[in-house]
């Protein structure tokens, strides 16, 4: 047996300061983060090929902890390195004193991993569970694209193994060969409350996995050979998932006697833990205090992560004359759904774009960019979550990952995008068939609450100030194909949906669609119409009914939120202070935008709202089903016109 008495020390050192680092800040998870304390070790001292001191080198070896709640270890292993936190361009060292200020709001070290707060070790927020190994999927696909030959590695928790994301990601990596990811878990056998289930054993998991095509390695997680060979073996053909059998709480006789998750030690037990440690430490005939470097890791030459300057789709009309699009460039019609595949396509010239599509990539036009940059394309299939957790491990790794499905599918994916805003991640999602207008298909395939929920974000600000999420909702194939080019050029979470039906071009196809911004396609005094998407064609057709009953409308389309609002609300001072918005969706969007406006201080405005009140059904045509939800051009017409009167 080889000698490991300089990491016995660092295990002890780093599994007392778990316990009291948790205690110290009044919370924590720090049985989970003993039951990893060998595997720690073994991967920050040993194993892994990184620097500490450049937790930004592309070439490092990565690992995502997928169970969040287990970071302590991590942080206390990092620390006692002298790792590197902060920004490239404002560094910090750390110091094993740094440990004690776990989960302070001042402090690098938050209660989950989250790296935009100072902690670059980690390349994505964790802690919602089951989406690490999408994100470790995604690393291992940019690691390839970069032709760089490196290690992911996720730590799983057993009881998280229940997420059925993880066996979306588990398809994902082997679908795609991606055998740079090693995925081990955690089989502690404890879950939040109770033992986990027997379908979460070592033994079911193993049964699991083999079956999904991974070469599977049983190991004692407590024992440097097991772990160490199971570490070192090399993937060939299938990737290779370890299960590690851990004792939660290990070392400590309290924490191991029963389920202490998320639950702190007294005083008084930390004393005794602290002892036990001690105990421990005896046995092995180590010194956890001693001047010891078991730091053994070989670091890879520093590789840059890929840039670039700005991204340019090139001009509309030649981009769809390229795809094979000429009538419809001469008839002046298309769905913003086609645009937005030909702008993808367009700046899938500069090599940072990256694309995802849920098996839909016919419907969403994701396929022209799959037919032109294969091996930059990942079809995700039928696993919207794993596809939205891959597109973050893909742009930390620097690219520009853009996400497509029907908007409705998305919502499966809500809270991926969450973990996605709480990281940071630069990642582009496209939502299509939004809205009512799908008709035929009926409601199981309409996105309609997505406004809602990502306006929720585009009111707050990320870690840079800006918005959390942007969101476009483009009205033609014009602002389609702009809005794609500038969400690639964009840092930050971007939302686009699109529509299904073809639609008239509104706009001259060099014309620009700055973010917040809105466009004024008539005017009128009597009352101001403000439509988003699909409905500005219908208030299109509202206006001409309008003027033949002698009323007067102006009508602006906004396609961003958020929305510079105040230009909208002067157009509806002069329109007699009048404003109806009307969009093809449940409530919570563009209507709710501008009635917050509106409440928030300018008393000479009265705004109504027209919007998806009950629950459709399918109808054969758009007009139809805009019959059913009283959406029609006559009952806007009708509503403006009772208004304005």
């Amino acid at each position: 047996m080889l000698d490991y008495k300089d990491l016995d020390a660092k295990l002890v050192k780093i599994s007392k300061r778990t316990i009291e680092m948790c205690s110290a800040a009044g919370s924590g998870h720090p049985s989970t983060g003993l039951s990893l304390a060998h595997l720690t070790v073994a991967l920050m001292y040993r194993a892994m090929r990184y620097d500490p001191q450049n937790p930004w080198n592309a070439a490092s070896d990565r690992l995502v902890l997928s169970e969040g709640h287990a970071v302590p270890i991590i942080y206390a292993a990092y620390c006692e390195l002298g790792g590197i936190a902060g920004t490239k361009q404002s560094p910090q060292k750390l110091s094993f004193d740094d440990t004690l200020t776990l989960r302070e709001s001042d402090s690098v070290l938050d209660g989950h991993p989250n790296p935009p707060q100072g902690f670059p070790f980690f390349d994505a927020a964790t802690g919602s569970l089951g989406q690490g190994a999408s994100v470790a999927a995604g690393l291992a696909a940019a690691a390839r694209l970069d032709g760089l030959d490196k290690q992911i590695y996720c730590i799983i928790g057993d009881g998280e193994a229940r997420e059925g994301q993880i066996w979306e990601a588990v398809d994902f990596i082997a679908d795609h060969k991606l055998t740079a990811v090693k995925l081990i878990f955690n089989a502690n056998g404890q879950g939040q409350s109770d033992y986990v289930s027997p379908q979460q054993s070592a033994e079911s998991l193993q049964a699991k996995l083999q079956a999904f095509n991974f070469e599977v390695k049983v190991i004692d997680g407590h024992n440097w050979d097991d772990i160490f060979t199971a570490l070192a073996s090399k993937a060939t053909d299938k990737p290779i998932a370890i299960v590690a059998k851990t004792v939660k709480g290990w070392g400590s006789n309290e924490l191991s006697s029963k389920n202490y998750h998320g639950k702190i030690l007294s005083d008084n037990q930390v004393e005794q833990a602290m002892a036990d440690f001690d105990v421990i430490a005896a046995k092995l005939g180590v010194d956890e205090n001693a001047k010891i470097d078991a730091l053994k890791v070989t670091i890879p030459q520093d590789a840059k992560s890929p840039t670039g300057g700005n991204i340019s789709a090139g001009a509309f009309a030649d981009a769809l004359k390229a795809a094979g699009l000429e009538k419809q460039l001469q008839d002046k019609k298309l769905a913003t759904r086609t645009a937005y595949g030909v702008a993808l396509e367009a700046i899938g010239a500069d090599e940072r774009i990256v694309a995802l599509d849920g098996d839909v990539q016919g419907s969403t036009f994701a396929n022209m960019f799959a037919n032109k940059y294969s091996n930059r394309y990942f079809e995700g299939k039928i696993a919207e979550q794993n596809m939205i957790s891959a597109a973050v491990g893909l742009a930390a790794s620097g690219k520009i990952p853009f996400v497509s499905s029907f908007a409705k599918f998305l919502v499966r994916g809500y809270d991926q995008i969450e973990m996605a805003v709480i990281g940071n991640s630069n990642v582009k999602l496209c939502g299509s068939h939004a809205g009512v207008s799908l008709a035929a298909d009926g409601p199981s395939q309409m996105g309609l609450p997505d406004l809602a929920f990502i306006r929720s974000f585009a009111h707050s600000n990320n870690i840079a100030g800006d918005p959390a999420i942007r969101m476009f909702c483009p009205s033609d194939a014009v602002s389609a194909f702009k809005l794609t080019e500038q969400m690639a050029n964009t840092s930050g979470l971007c939302y686009m949906r699109t529509q299904r039906p073809n639609v008239d071009f509104l706009y001259d196809l060099d014309e620009e669609f700055p973010f917040g911004g809105h466009k004024r396609l008539a005017s009128g005094k009597d009352i101001l119409i403000v439509a988003s998407g699909y409905m500005v064609h219908i208030a299109m057709e509202a206006l001409a009914i309008l003027k033949a009953a002698g009323v007067n409308a102006s009508l602006v389309d906004v396609y961003s939120i958020p929305l510079e609002t105040d230009n909208v609300l002067e157009i509806a001072k002069q329109c007699q202070g009048k404003m109806l918005v009307v969009e093809d969706n449940y409530v919570g969007g563009f209507g709710d935008e501008l009635a917050c406006a509106v409440a928030a201080g300018n008393a000479n405005i009265t705004c109504k709202r027209l919007y998806v009140t009950t629950v459709p059904k399918s109808a054969k045509t758009p007009d139809d089903i805009l019959k059913q939800v009283n959406l029609t051009a006559d009952d806007l017409a009708n509503a403006a016109q009772n208004f304005a009167v």
